[in-house]
Parts: structure tokens; C-alpha cells; sequence
């Protein structure tokens, strides 16, 4: 849906009229998923929108987060997404599904990435919807659903890694808490006690909740006064308010309640342990800790990763173990400072383009064959009668594209190349594809070299096959099966020899040739043309 350029959104109440015979695509920066198209022969491209930007030139670019498909990542990758989908299955107990369907459902497999790249906002071609795979959806459900992708994996394309998206959330009876019988009275604990979990809090203790209130003023003002006593943290707590707001957190809290519970609940057992005699006690947390290094590497690393703390730790903070990290960031979401950085990014936000207008895409597609035996544009050689659609096989078709290599003269029809820019591979599994592994020949046609795939004959059948490529590359080998001596003979103006001979690696479409002998009708040629005049009928 390109035209010649994007419109900028205007600002409210100024929006122009749309007429219903010029369609327009509105795109925003809510984290729209979108198709872009970067070339006309190959499928699109799947990108979430980050934002939208306004060039000096006056056009719209957009910031996408880019997602991968399965035809974009290595065997050994799509190996291991195999495996996650067959554990999937087995854990989700998911319903039974057809090859086709199986195949077709790879097709909506994407892997998110946590790459960005610029794009023109005219090469969007339209919205589709991409959601995390969870355990209670049904994967069939995506193939009744046009757009609709789903993910379980991220992709880093420098590693050449796929690691899961998010932790699993553990429900099951697999997962549940093993409680012991309880003991009979009199009976001993024989558990290890230091494995066990500790009481830190009683609620049914002698204090009431103005002593326990009392003594936790007091706790706060021991803490206040260790601060001004510490000389490294005057310099981080350099003002009086400051130092008594760091007493005023948790951390000082949780060690006054710790105190009453060791001491019995004795307030003046617990008033001697806060000031022991070389000092009152000073409890620091992680915003004492950090320094405004560290702090100012956690914000970067925040801003670049999210909330990923493993990935922040890894590349940024690596000294500082994961519950530090996770204690930081939701004490530093209470400070002054993160307030501030979200009142800059939302007024930068708001100075920002919020949606994009793109008119509808009307330039023809290279590809079109506008008619059975003209050239297609891009691909030069002009097309044979009786081709058929390379994904479902159909020889009629209001609309026909060119695709594959050009030199294969095959072509899909209007249904199947719209499903080819969508989802990125055809709705059969075909050798000529190239993306369907797990086929059980050796080799598909995509995954052969040039000299290779040249060798092979379109009727060769899949032993043959197997044997071809085992032969040597020098050597040549010919097998011809009944149904290539036939197919020379009655499909003669089909073949053109002559001309075949003269370009002996030019492939031959089978399908075709199939779709050809079926139609014959006249049977009676057929067996006199590929019998011997001893073994006809007498009929013929």
C-alpha cells in the first residue's frame, strides 16, 4: 500500500477526509506490526514500529525492531526451532494436524530480535498481528486468521543464537509443593534445621503497635546519626535531610523488626543491640551502594536492553550479582530522577510523528505476467503453454506471477503470490522452494550447487536421485523413466526437442508435462506411439 509518498498524521480536529475509493494505511507508533516490502520477487518483511521519524527531505522513516522468519536462520537454528515446537506440542497436549498443515505453520513462526534498522514508511504494504506463543493457544487457530504470526523464540543474529523469549510460568501438578504429614505430638523434626526456612517475625508477640512504632522511630534515628558518623557516606548523603530520608527506607525498617525477633521481643535487649559499643550500626541498601557510575551504566543499560537484567548484568554491570540488580532498579523507580527521565522521554514523545498515512500501493509488480507467452519483466524468458501453479497445481488463474529463478519458467497464481509476499513460502512443500527440511531426500533442489542441480533430470525419481549424487561430478549419468519416453513422443510440441538440445541445462517444468499427458485423450496414439507394433491391440 506504497503511493508516492507518506503523510505525516495532523494534528487533531484537522484530520483530512478520506473518500472511500482511495484506501489508506495507518500506521503508528504504538507497536504496530507491519509488512515491508524491500524487493518485488522476494517476501515481506515483518517489523514492529518503534517510532516515527520526519527526515530533513520532509519523508517518514520508521525505527522497526526487526523479526526473522525460518527461511532467514541456518538449518542447525531451525533444527533446534523444531525441537522447542515438538516440546511445545507435548507439554500444550496440542490437537493432531495435517503435513500441510504443519508445513504451513512454519510459515508463521517468527523470531523476534532485539535489532533496529530505518526504513521509508512508503515501503509498508500493510498491518498484520504477531503474539507471544503461550501454552493455552492452539496453533491451528493461526493458520484460520490472515496476518497473524506468532513467536516463542528470540533470535541474535551476531551470536547465530535462539534462546526463549521470557521464563515459563510453572502451572502444573509437576510444580506444586511437596508438603510433608505433620508430625504427631511428641514426635521429634529429624530435617536438617539449617536447611529450613527461618522465622523472622512473630504477629502474636507481647509488644503493641505504639511500642513497635516507637521503637522504629528510634531505629530510624540511630540510622540517621551512623550516617553522619560514616565518612563515605557524607559524601553520597551529603545533606542531613538526605541521610535521614536513606534511614526512612527498608532496609533500616527490616533490621529494626530482625532486631525485636532476636531479642525476644525485649525493648531494651533490642535498644542495647542497636548501638552495640563500637557504634550504632549503619545498614546501607543498593542505593548507598551503587556509585553515580554505576548508576548512570544501569541507565544506559536500562535503555537499551529494558527490563533484560540478565543481559544488563552480562554486558554492562558483570560485579554486580542479578537480586542486586533487580533491588536497584526498583528502588531507583522511586527516586527523582526516574521521574524526571519519564517526563523528558514523554515530552520527547510527544514532539514525535504519531501515525503515518500511506496511500495505496498501485505501481504494477515486476513480476506480472500479463499474458501466457509474454515476458514478465524481470524474468526475460517468455513462458510455455499449459504451465501450471508451482503451490497448488492450478491452471487457472485470473493473474499469474513469475517465480523462481528465472531459467525454471515457474509461476504461481494470484492466491498463492499473495501468500508467498505474506508468509514467505508456498502453501505445498516443493523441492524447488528450497525451505522444506525435513523432506526425506538428501538434498532439495534449493540446497544443491549449480552444477548439481543442473544434472538433474525433472523425471528422475528419488533413488535415482540419491544415486546421481553419489556419483562423481565429472561423470554423467542419464536414467529415463517410462514416463519421459512417453512425455518425448506425445507432448513433442511441449518439449521441443530440437530446442531443448540446445540448451541442455535449462530444467524442464514435470509438472507441466504431467498436467499435459493427462489431458491427452487419444489413447489409442499413445499405445501405438510407445508399444511395439507386436504388443498393440488389434483395437489400435
Amino acid at each position: 500500500m506504497r503511493g508516492a509518498g507518506a503523510t505525516a498524521l495532523p494534528p487533531r480536529g484537522s484530520r483530512p477526509e478520506v473518500s472511500s475509493s482511495q484506501a489508506l494505511l495507518c500506521a503508528s507508533v504504538r507497536k504496530d506490526y507491519v509488512y515491508f516490502e524491500n524487493s518485488s520477487s522476494n517476501p515481506y518483511l515483518v517489523r514492529r514500529i518503534e517510532e516515527l521519524n520526519k527526515t530533513a527531505n520532509g519523508n517518514v522513516e520508521a525505527k522497526v525492531v526487526c523479526l526473522f522468519r525460518r527461511r532467514d536462520i541456518s538449518s542447525s537454528l531451525n533444527s533446534l526451532a523444531d525441537s522447542n515446537a515438538r516440546e511445545f506440542e507435548e507439554e500444550s497436549k496440542q490437537p493432531g494436524v495435517s503435513d500441510q498443515q504443519r508445513h504451513q505453520l512454519k510459515h508463521r513462526e517468527l523470531f523476534l530480535s532485539r535489532q533496529f534498522e530505518s526504513l521509508p514508511a512508503t515501503h509498508i504494504r500493510g498491518k498484520c498481528s504477531v503474539t507471544l506463543l503461550n501454552e493455552t493457544d492452539i496453533l491451528s487457530q493461526y493458520l484460520e486468521k490472515e496476518d497473524c504470526f506468532f513467536y516463542s523464540l528470540v533470535f541474535d543474529p551476531v551470536q547465530k543464537t535462539l534462546l526463549a523469549d521470557q521464563g515459563e510460568i510453572r502451572v502444573g501438578c509437576k510444580y506444586q509443593a511437596e508438603i510433608p504429614d505433620r508430625l504427631a505430638e511428641g514426635e521429634s523434626d529429624n530435617r536438617n534445621q539449617q536447611k529450613m526456612e527461618m522465622k523472622v517475625w512473630d504477629p502474636d508477640n507481647p509488644l503493641t503497635d505504639r511500642q513497635i512504632d516507637q521503637f522504629l522511630v528510634v531505629a530510624r534515628a540511630v540510622g540517621t546519626f551512623a550516617r553522619a558518623l560514616d565518612c563515605s557516606s557524607s559524601i553520597r548523603q551529603p545533606s542531613l535531610h538526605m541521610s535521614a530520608a536513606a534511614a526512612s527506607r527498608d532496609i533500616t525498617l527490616f533490621h529494626a523488626m530482625d532486631t525485636l525477633q532476636r531479642n525476644g521481643y525485649d525493648l531494651a535487649k533490642a535498644m542495647s543491640t542497636l548501638v552495640p559499643q563500637g557504634g550504632p550500626v549503619l545498614c546501607r541498601d543498593e542505593m548507598e551502594e551503587w556509585s553515580a557510575s554505576e548508576a548512570m551504566l544501569f541507565e544506559e543499560a536500562l535503555e537499551k536492553y529494558g527490563k533484560d537484567f540478565n543481559d544488563i548484568r552480562q554486558d554492562f554491570l558483570p560485579w554486580k550479582s542479578l537480586a542486586s540488580i533487580v533491588q536497584f532498579y526498583y528502588m531507583w523507580k522511586t527516586t527523582d530522577r526516574y521521574i524526571q527521565q519519564k517526563r523528558l522521554k514523554a515530552a520527547e514523545a510527544d514532539s514525535k510523528l504519531k501515525q503515518v498515512y500511506i496511500p495505496t500501493y498501485t505501481k504494477p509488480n515486476p513480476n506480472q505476467i500479463i499474458s501466457v507467452g509474454s515476458k514478465p519483466g524481470m524474468n526475460g524468458a517468455g513462458f510455455q503453454k499449459g504451465l501450471t501453479c508451482e503451490s497448488c497445481h492450478t491452471t487457472q488463474s485470473a493473474q499469474w506471477y513469475a517465480w523462481g529463478p528465472p531459467n525454471m519458467q515457474c509461476r504461481l497464481c494470484a492466491s498463492c503470490w499473495i501468500y508467498w509476499k505474506k508468509y514467505g513460502g508456498l502453501k505445498t512443500p516443493t523441492q524447488l522452494e528450497g525451505a522444506a527440511r525435513g523432506t526425506t531426500e538428501p538434498h532439495s533442489r534449493g540446497h544443491l550447487s549449480r552444477p548439481e542441480a543442473q544434472s538433474l533430470s525433472p523425471y528422475t525419481t528419488s533413488a535415482n536421485r540419491a544415486k546421481l549424487l553419489a556419483k562423481n561430478r565429472q561423470t554423467f549419468l542419464l536414467q529415463t523413466t517410462k514416463l519421459t519416453r512417453l512425455a518425448r513422443r506425445m507432448c513433442r510440441d511441449l518439449l521441443q526437442p530440437r530446442r531443448a538440445a540446445r540448451r541442455p541445462y535449462a530444467p524442464i517444468n514435470a509438472n507441466a508435462i504431467k498436467a499435459e499427458c493427462k489431458g491427452r485423450e487419444r489413447w489409442g496414439w499413445w499405445f501405438r506411439v510407445a508399444l511395439p507394433r507386436d504388443q498393440c491391440f488389434s483395437g489400435c
